[in-house]
C-alpha cells in the first residue's frame, strides 16, 4: 500500500536500515504521509478518528515487518519504505492471531474495512516469489525533493538483486507514473468489495 510520492529523482546513498528507536518518528511521518490516502480514508472517514488511529496502525505495520524483510528510512526521517522478502508477503494465520489484539487497538470499529482491504490485497498478490514494497511514504513537508524516490530506489538496490521481481499495489492513480519511472509496469487493477477503493497492481521485472 503506497502513500503520496514526491518524484523519482534523488539518490539512495543517504538511506539507512531503520532502527527500533526510530519507530515513533517513522510511524508519525507515515501517519502524515497517508492521511489523504483513498484506502485510509475509506477505513477512517472521520478525519479526527484517522488522526488518532494512523500512528497506531503504522506502529503495528512497522513491528510486523521487522523480521519479514527490510525497513529503510532516509537520514533525517523524510521518507521510509518497508519491504517484505520473497515468501513473506501474505499475512499468515499465525501472524493474524498473534496481532489480533494490537489490530483491534489500531483499527477500532474500522477493523472490518481494514480486513477487507488486507484480504483483497492478499488475493491479488503474485504467485511467483517477489520482493514486496509493503509501505512507502514521504513526509508532506519534504515532498518534491527526491526523498521518496531515493527510499524506493535504495530498496530496489538492496533487495532486488536480479533474482526476484518487485511488486506493489497503490490506490493512487497519480503514483503510477512515479513507479513507471523506477521500472514498474501496471499488471492489473481491482476494487475492494462493498464500495472499497480501487487499486493498481505493479510489477518490476527481475
Amino acid at each position: 500500500m503506497q502513500g503520496r510520492r514526491d518524484g523519482p529523482r534523488g539518490g539512495s546513498a543517504d538511506v539507512q536500515i531503520a532502527r527500533r528507536d526510530q519507530r515513533r518518528t517513522i510511524t508519525a511521518m507515515l501517519a502524515r504521509a497517508f492521511f489523504d490516502d483513498p484506502a485510509i480514508g475509506w477505513m477512517f472517514p472521520d478525519p479526527s478518528v484517522r488522526a488518532k488511529r494512523l500512528p497506531r496502525l503504522f506502529a503495528l505495520l512497522f513491528d510486523a515487518d521487522a523480521d519479514r524483510g527490510m525497513r529503510l528510512v532516509t537520514a533525517k526521517g523524510e521518507a521510509t519504505t518497508l519491504w517484505r522478502a520473497p515468501g513473506q508477503a501474505r499475512t499468515g494465520i499465525g501472524e493474524m492471531l498473534a496481532s489480533l489484539l494490537p489490530m483491534i487497538g489500531a483499527f477500532g470499529p474500522a477493523i472490518g474495512r481494514g480486513m477487507a482491504i488486507a484480504n483483497a490485497i492478499d488475493a491479488h498478490l503474485p504467485d511467483e516469489p517477489f520482493w514486496y514494497l509493503h509501505i512507502a511514504g514521504c513526509d508532506p513537508l519534504h515532498q518534491g525533493r527526491g526523498f521518496g524516490g531515493g527510499a524506493v530506489r535504495a530498496g530496489l538496490e538492496r533487495a532486488v538483486d536480479g533474482r526476484y521481481p518487485a511488486y506493489l499495489e497503490t490506490p493512487l492513480e497519480r503514483n503510477i507514473g512515479f513507479y513507471q519511472g523506477l521500472g514498474f509496469v501496471v499488471t492489473g487493477d481491482w476494487t475492494v468489495p462493498k464500495g472499497g477503493p480501487r487499486f493498481w497492481s505493479m510489477r518490476r521485472p527481475a
